[in-house]
C-alpha cells in the first residue's frame, strides 16, 4: 500500500456546523477510505493553510484520487490537497533511477547555441 498525505481545508459552513455539533471527522473519513481498500493512519488539526492534516493509506493512485474527489465534491471543504509520499526505501530507489535516465538539464551553452 502507498501513503498519501492528505491536507483539508474547510468552508465557514463547514466550522460553523462542527462548532454547533462536534465531531471527530476522522472517525467519518474510516469507512469510506476502507471501502475503497485503504486505511486511516492518523489525524491532527492544525493552523494554517489546512485545517486538517492526515495520512492514509490506498491500493494505488486511483484510490486517493477517488477519496480525494469525494471530499472536494462534498462542498464542506475550501481546498483539499492529496500527495503521495514515498518511503525512505523508495526515494533512494528513485534516486537511483534518476541518476540512470539521462537527462540533461539546459546549460549556458546549450541556450548560447540557441
Amino acid at each position: 500500500m502507498s501513503s498519501y498525505l492528505l491536507q483539508v481545508g474547510y468552508t465557514p459552513e463547514a466550522w460553523s456546523a462542527m462548532i454547533q455539533s462536534p465531531q471527530d471527522r476522522a472517525s467519518a473519513i474510516k469507512a469510506p477510505v476502507e471501502k475503497l481498500g485503504g486505511k486511516v493512519e492518523r489525524f491532527w488539526l492544525s493552523f494554517g493553510d489546512y485545517d486538517i492534516v492526515g495520512i492514509i493509506e490506498m491500493p494505488d493512485s486511483v484510490s486517493a484520487a477517488a477519496f480525494s474527489m469525494a471530499i472536494a465534491a462534498g462542498g464542506a471543504c475550501r481546498t483539499v490537497r492529496t500527495t503521495p509520499l514515498l518511503s525512505a526505501t523508495e526515494g533512494i530507489e528513485a534516486m537511483k533511477k534518476a541518476a540512470t535516465c539521462g537527462y540533461q538539464p539546459v546549460t549556458r551553452s546549450a541556450k548560447a547555441g540557441h
